[in-house]
């Protein structure tokens, strides 16, 4: 008869809970590796997939994502003239709060040449590219957006033509993808009461300024806050181009700053994700321990809970490798279980969290084999304790 199996049916009621607590603990551990994993993968999901070999930023500054950067639009045309371009395009993105699906929400709009440009959507599961130069949009499902959804982002309304999925950036938030002019607009213009006052300031400043209101009013386009800036310029090289004498030239001749998508993935590791890599990392091994001394109390409180039944079973002559047998038993159908039901719980769940959860299956083995090494130690705290137990105990000695 194995006692282990006999004690957990005679207290199942009391089991289960047991194991849904501790169960409910590990999917936590399981869910913060997941977020920890994740950080990384939403931090350089846009670089690996933008198809584009160089990012050519303003100079000094570490590339459009980890620092601002902003170049005249029109520098693409001289980058594409350096020797060894097959293509070269403007790019934009930058992060924006307002009200989209019935709902306020962060998210960042991506700005690109439509007409064979590069740095536009890459895994569209529905609908289609971007192929009007105005009012068309490619958002990420997490936005809420429908395919064929039209929508209102500062002054003019836009049709959802594709729709993406886990497009995200660094910070998670999900990807909206329009037309570069649309973008800049979007962040550059102002709606129509505030360009008023805004005109009106302008005006009374030059004529502060001595200027006649008639000049003034020439004056002000060239004063006024263009949109014909970007934060990038993508590149695409030739097919055997010298990556190295290309970078140089664009340093040298136009006096931008060039990093591969390599030098990108890594300045957004080192820079923007390493201090959330740390604290999530630090988060993650407190958590293991605070389970691990979790399970050790649980498995410790289950032996004293039968220590009587214990002493009977001594005073009968039952040898100290069935006592041994009975907690380890105990220990291992307890932490097995709720480890299968925290990994359950997650899969469930998966899809539902806010930010993307990467679960990588070593990491999952590796967690399993921390709660199950763990259990197996923490009994033996249980077990010393059954082995004191003197058989005079059970009758009430």
């Amino acid at each position: 008869m194995d006692l282990a199996i006999k004690d957990v049916q005679r207290h199942v009621g009391k089991f289960i809970a047991t194991i849904i607590g501790v169960g409910l603990l590990m999917s936590i551990v399981l869910i913060m590796n997941g977020i920890y994993q994740g950080n990384t993968s939403d931090g350089i999901w846009l670089i690996d997939n933008t198809a584009t070999d160089l990012w050519v930023v303003e100079n000094g500054r570490g590339g459009p994502f980890n620092e601002q950067s902003r170049i005249a639009e029109e520098s693409w045309e001289s980058v594409a003239a350096i020797p060894g371009i097959e293509k070269a395009s403007p790019f934009i993105s930058y992060t924006v709060q307002r009200s989209l699906a019935g709902r306020e929400q962060h998210f960042t709009i991506i700005g690109y040449d439509v007409f064979g440009g590069l740095g536009g959507p890459g895994r569209i599961v529905a609908g289609k590219t971007i192929t009007q130069a105005h009012y068309e949009a490619v958002a990420d499902m997490k936005t809420g957006l429908k395919l064929g959804e039209r929508f209102r982002i500062g002054v003019h309304d836009y049709t959802v033509v594709g729709l993406t999925r886990k497009a995200v950036d660094a910070a998670g938030n999900p990807l909206l993808y329009l037309s570069l002019p649309d973008a800049q607009e979007v962040l550059y213009d102002q709606d129509n009461r505030a360009r008023e006052r805004s005109i009106a300031s302008e005006t009374a400043r030059l004529i502060r300024a001595g200027y006649t209101p008639e000049v003034a009013k020439r004056l002000l386009p060239l004063l006024s806050a263009g949109s014909a800036t970007v934060n990038a310029v993508l590149v695409k090289l030739r097919p055997g181009a010298n990556q190295h004498l290309v970078v140089s030239r664009i340093e040298r001749w136009l006096y931008f700053s060039v990093y591969t998508t390599d030098q990108q993935r890594d300045l957004m590791i080192e820079g923007k994700l390493k201090k959330m890599g740390a604290i999530l990392g630090l988060f993650r091994l407190l958590l293991v321990i605070v389970s691990l001394v979790i399970i050790a109390l649980l498995i410790y409180v289950l032996t004293v809970e039968k220590i009587k039944a214990i002493a009977t079973l001594k005073l009968i002559g039952a040898s100290n490798g069935i006592i041994v047998r009975l907690i380890l038993e105990q220990s291992i159908v307890l932490t097995v279980s709720s480890f299968l039901f925290a990994w359950g719980v997650v899969q469930l769940t998966y899809d539902h969290f806010p930010r993307t959860l990467v679960l990588l299956p070593h990491e999952t083995l590796a967690s399993f084999l921390v709660f199950f090494i763990g259990g197996m130690a923490s009994s033996l705290v249980g077990i010393v304790h059954a082995l004191r137990t003197p058989p005079s105990l059970a009758l009430g000695g």
